[in-house]
């Protein structure tokens, strides 16, 4: 058994990219930690627990998660204007690289992570805050001598047959069809796959439990129709996640059974 540590930008992110994977390592006897870079909100923040890390929380239990950390960032935001930083604390894209990854790293080294789940190089889609996250994770991992670092993603091919089928639903949703070619990761570069139908209805539990943006955002009403879904459909559509191997693996390979090598 490892400890797993899953470093993501928003809440929301770890259930989205990741809560298959997390559900089927907590069940499997891992040590799971979640760790985000921001508390999703893009104002100051109010007294007590931000609305969007309770619904983390609640997530993260669902997933079977031991530990939820939050680095202390605002999120940037996404599109063409960067607004100026809350009074409280720092946008995520503005954080120094060397300060984060030392926030990171003190949470890898406290829990002696054997594998740290990331970002790919685009961020996904492209959001600055996945981008910061690609580039922190690595340095971080580097700091604490993880041994492995797996990044988080999806093939091109799926992201595009996932937008025609939100078109042909007519489900509401905004997207660039030339970003949608060029987000994400060529299957060819897909290294892990990880297939956790078993744990489809916990996955789609921890996405209800982020109740805030079932209402709002770019992606509400088409997370409005998941949490929806049977499990069994749910799994049939979403049962899989993908990954990319940052580098070379060193050491015993605790979560070999976890993550199946992409042939």
């Amino acid at each position: 058994m490892t400890t797993v540590v899953a470093f993501h930008a928003h809440p929301d992110d770890e259930v989205l990219l990741t809560g298959g994977t997390l559900a089927r390592a907590a069940a499997e006897g891992h040590r799971v930690v979640i760790v985000v870079a921001t508390d999703g909100l893009m104002d100051a923040a109010p007294d007590g627990e931000t609305p969007r890390l309770a619904e983390l929380r609640a997530a993260a239990a669902v997933l079977g998660a031991r530990r939820v950390v939050h680095l202390g960032y605002a999120n940037s935001g996404h599109g063409a204007i960067l607004h100026p930083d809350p009074p409280d604390r720092a946008r995520f894209v503005r954080a120094d690289t060397e300060e984060a990854a030392g926030r990171l790293a003190a949470v890898l080294r406290e829990e002696g992570a054997g594998l740290l789940l990331s970002y790919d190089a685009r961020g996904g889609y492209g959001h600055r805050d996945h981008v910061k996250v690609h580039q922190v994770g690595r340095r971080a991992a580097e700091l604490a001598g993880v041994p492995r670092v797996l990044e988080a993603t999806m093939p091109r091919d799926v992201v595009e047959r996932l937008v025609r089928l939100v078109r042909l639903l007519r489900i509401p949703f905004r997207y660039d069809p030339d970003l949608v070619r060029t987000s994400y990761t060529a299957r060819a570069s897909i290294t892990h796959t990880v297939d956790f139908r078993r744990f489809a209805a916990r996955k789609r539990a921890a996405l209800a439990a982020h109740r805030s943006q079932l209402g709002t955002g770019r992606l509400a009403p088409v997370m409005r129709v998941l949490v929806r879904l049977p499990a069994p459909v749910f799994g049939w559509l979403l049962g899989r996640e993908w990954f990319v191997e940052a580098r070379a693996a060193t050491g015993s390979d605790a979560v070999a059974g976890l993550f199946r090598p992409t042939s």
